[in-house]
């Protein structure tokens, strides 16, 4: 059973189908005593920096979430913006992040604007390193993104980059803790290996 956390910022239900389609159960759930209990969990989330640390706040999820990730050591997937709170804080806020990653969440900007701010659409996947997380995957892997922000990371967790103008890190990956920038559940085939690994491999 996979527990996704539901703190009211962003579409739950194509990341549960996704699962599904895989042959795995899930639950959404924001109910604090539930993901005490979780074994495997994903960390969604679109919008906002700020809105989505106060949002973990309020729905007591916070500490719930460092315990079971830096105590237990539960596997943890962070998707979007549920990539980016693993990360020590963002430009686009003042709250600081969980910062179990090494990183800073900075703003895309541009002098070249045949770059467009967001980025938004399909592009590859550098790996830098070997991880269970891209086991037995397809050939040239690419992935849906939409954000205006990324992960800068200071240490040797960036597990994989992309380039959009520059090269940024895309994936990251410390003991059991995952953070991806894109969206897997909207990457046809490579996300649904990805996730496929995640929860078989982890």
């Amino acid at each position: 059973m996979i527990t996704i956390v539901d703190y009211k910022v962003g579409n739950l239900g194509s990341i549960q189908n996704m699962l599904k389609k895989i042959g795995t159960k899930s639950e959404i759930t924001s109910d604090p005593d539930k993901i005490k209990s979780a074994t495997k969990v994903i960390l969604p989330g679109v919008g906002a920096y700020d809105s989505g640390v106060k949002s973990l706040k309020k729905y007591d999820l916070w500490d719930v979430l460092n315990e079971k990730v830096l105590v237990e050591k539960i596997p943890i997937l962070g998707i979007c913006l549920g990539s980016q709170l693993l990360c020590k804080g963002s430009e686009e806020g003042e709250l600081k992040g969980f910062g179990w990653i090494n990183a800073e969440v900075k703003k895309f900007d541009f002098k070249d604007k045949t770059f467009k701010v967001p980025h938004i659409g399909w592009n590859y996947t550098n790996l830098q390193r070997q991880s269970k997380l891209f086991k037995d995957m397809y050939d040239e892997p690419k992935f849906y993104f939409v954000h205006s922000f990324y992960m800068d990371v200071d240490d040797d967790s960036g597990l994989a980059e992309t380039t959009y103008s520059f090269g940024f890190d895309s994936i990251v990956e410390k003991e059991n803790i995952i953070g991806v920038q894109f969206h897997p559940e909207k990457s046809h085939k490579f996300g649904m290996k990805l996730l496929e690994n995640f929860v078989r491999e982890y």
